[in-house]
């Protein structure tokens, strides 16, 4: 990765163009920089998936923002640049409370775990959820988001990473390193098992998570960390628990789903965020100059909430 020069974005009809001010980091940025995880056609080839700045421009048709607005919000790349353009439906304003860094950890996580436990899984308040990965950017926010439903959440994650889950709400802590969270779940829940699973690990935790769902249980997966093919596997649990198995993307989806995606989320949270009962976790922060020491601190998997760039003029 370099940084280069490319022409700033025009704003079409109903975009903003914002000077960004910080971009997240994300996964998906890694997988693209390795050639594995292509932009969507028509998105930027520029990596960065969240931003947060200042609207300097405006579409012919924008009706929602002004310029020197303070906006935030998820897009399908372009975010590690000085300028980009967004479409005026997928920004939200910045609340007081919060700065343009911590908003921008705000959009990927909290939109991904929000789809996961709410759109796809229907979590309800009273339900138990395992977050794997808790201490993830994801992880940290869906944890935040179980908790406002009024569910109880069990995380799995390193140690290190284990008194961040629970000042987020997490009520155990389990280390995959040192234990069996199927079998710590088991005795958690009296043998019954949870009703929503968050899963990034796939392949090596699908008979465990199987056998660690409660009848009529859901579970989203939003990444393969462990692996996609699973030699063995007793499928029994599908049916005998009437089990319902979801996977989950987000950048492909198309910019109506998107639009709605991000209203519902502000409805249901922002002004949780104007509170500081929900909040972005900060892990680190790098000048734009170390992208590339910021993409090695994610790989080697040190983060506990999100990295985020700040960008230079």
């Amino acid at each position: 990765m370099y940084i280069g020069d490319a022409s700033t974005p025009t704003p079409s009809n109903h975009e903003v163009l914002v000077k960004v001010h910080a971009a997240g980091i994300n996964r998906a940025d890694i997988l693209q920089r390795e050639g594995k995880y292509p932009p969507p056609n028509g998105a930027s080839a520029i990596l960065g998936l969240e931003i947060a700045g200042e609207v300097v421009s405006i579409g012919d048709a924008t009706e929602k923002w002004e310029i020197g607005d303070k906006v935030f919000g998820l897009l399908p790349g372009g975010g590690y640049a000085q300028f980009a353009a967004i479409h005026e439906d997928m920004l939200m304003p910045v609340p007081s409370n919060l700065s343009y860094t911590e908003c921008a950890a705000i959009p990927e996580a909290f939109l991904t775990a929000y789809q996961a436990l709410v759109s796809h899984a229907g979590l309800q308040p009273d339900e138990k959820v395992l977050i794997h990965a808790g201490g993830s950017g994801v992880g940290t926010a869906a944890i935040q988001i179980a908790i406002l439903i009024g569910a109880t959440a069990f995380v799995t994650a390193s140690t290190s990473k284990h008194k961040v889950c629970q000042d987020l709400g997490a009520q155990t802590c389990i280390d995959y390193h040192t234990q069996n969270f199927e079998q710590v779940i088991k005795e958690l829940t009296n043998g019954e098992g949870v009703d929503v699973i968050l899963d990034f690990v796939a392949a090596s935790y699908y008979q465990q998570n199987f056998n660690s769902l409660a009848m009529d249980g859901r579970m989203v997966m939003l990444a393969f960390l462990g692996g996609v093919k699973v030699p063995n596997v007793n499928l029994a649990p599908m049916l005998t628990k009437r089990l319902k198995i979801m996977g989950s993307t987000l950048r492909s989806r198309s910019l109506d789903y998107q639009i709605a995606l991000t209203n519902s989320f502000c409805a249901f949270g922002y002004d949780a965020l104007k509170s500081g009962t929900i909040k972005p976790v900060l892990d680190k922060v790098f000048p734009w100059k170390q992208v590339q020491e910021a993409h090695q601190y994610m790989e080697a998997n040190l983060n506990t909430g999100k990295i985020v760039l700040e960008i230079g003029l």
